[in-house]
């Protein structure tokens, strides 16, 4: 699959993710750093990518409606160090079913995830191991 990490996600992920086959870019590579969300979401769906960030403002389902776009993973970490951040999502991509979240949006805690998109019938919330 193909992700863009958002300038809130380590750049470390990039070798995480990549080391499992995915195509991925990041908002600093782009010279997007400090742009705003609008330029970043536009530039996430010209390449047809899924966002991961921990920007609160693509939470809003309104205006990112599941199924008008590629996906947005949101991290919300009770402590989202450097480290936990990486573990979490790591973790996700070894024993999630990612590539169903296409299109999705998909919100991540320290314990639970609640996937909203077009290939759930409503909302899905789990806890995750």
């Amino acid at each position: 699959m193909k992700f863009k990490l958002d300038e809130n996600i380590p750049i470390d992920l990039v070798r995480v993710l990549s080391g499992l086959g995915h195509d991925v870019d990041t908002v600093p590579q782009e010279a997007l750093t400090g742009r705003p969300d609008s330029v970043v979401w536009a530039s996430t769906q010209e390449a047809e990518r899924l966002l991961i960030t921990q920007d609160l403002d693509f939470s809003d389902v309104r205006r990112y409606a599941p199924g008008t776009h590629n996906g947005i993973l949101l991290v919300r970490l009770a402590h989202p160090s450097r480290r936990g951040l990486l573990d979490r999502v790591g973790m996700l991509f070894l024993n999630e079913p990612i590539e169903e979240w296409r299109g999705s949006c998909v919100v991540v805690t320290d314990r639970k995830i609640r996937v909203t998109g077009p290939r759930h019938s409503g909302e899905m919330s789990y806890v995750s191991p």
